[in-house]
């Protein structure tokens, strides 16, 4: 294993720990209405991913099911992330 695999590999775990994070934020805070600390939170998870989710929205955009609108960019960006860490880790 490379040192340059592993340390792509280790930014690429962080990166899905910050999108799990997020997640859990933007469902808690949909059900809870969120506290201080929580937009805090929300704001900084969205700021370290939304740079690469952003340009990946604007091609694939959200799918309308009734009054739901299920954000396929964000599933996309976290199964392609989860994809190139395992072939980082592999290099």
């Amino acid at each position: 294993m490379s040192l340059i695999g592993s340390l792509i590999g280790i930014v690429l775990t962080v990166f899905v720990v910050l999108m799990i994070v997020r997640m859990v934020l933007d469902w808690t805070g949909l059900l809870s209405g969120g506290s201080g600390w929580m937009l805090r939170a929300r704001a900084l998870t969205h700021a370290g991913t939304e740079p690469v989710i952003a340009p990946v929205r604007r091609v694939l955009r959200p799918v309308r099911a009734g009054g739901v609108s299920i954000d396929l960019a964000f599933t996309v960006v976290f199964v392609a992330a989860l994809i190139l860490r395992s072939i980082a880790f592999s290099l």
